[in-house]
C-alpha cells in the first residue's frame, strides 16, 4: 500500500500586532532634517510644517511603521 498525503486548508488573517504601536516619522527631501519616530501623526505633521516655515522646504517623505500578526481564523 502506498503512503497517502493529507492536505488541509487553514484560513489565516493578518492584523495589527496587539503589543506594538504604529509609528510615524518624516524626513525633508531638501536637506537631512528628520523627525523622531512618534505614535502621534499630528505631532509629526506639526514638526514638518515648522521646518517648512523656517526653511521654505516643502517636500517630505513620510514613513509609517506597523507590525503585523498572522493568526489562524478562529483563534
Amino acid at each position: 500500500m502506498s503512503p497517502r498525503t493529507l492536505i488541509r486548508s487553514v484560513t489565516h488573517r493578518i492584523t495589527q500586532h496587539p503589543d506594538a504601536d504604529v509609528t510615524y516619522e518624516a524626513e525633508c527631501l531638501s536637506c537631512k532634517w528628520a523627525t523622531q519616530p512618534s505614535t502621534d501623526l499630528e505631532a509629526v505633521d506639526v514638526e514638518c510644517m515648522s521646518h517648512a516655515g523656517r526653511s521654505n522646504h516643502r517636500g517630505f517623505r513620510r514613513v509609517v511603521t506597523g507590525f503585523a500578526f498572522v493568526v489562524r481564523d478562529g483563534e
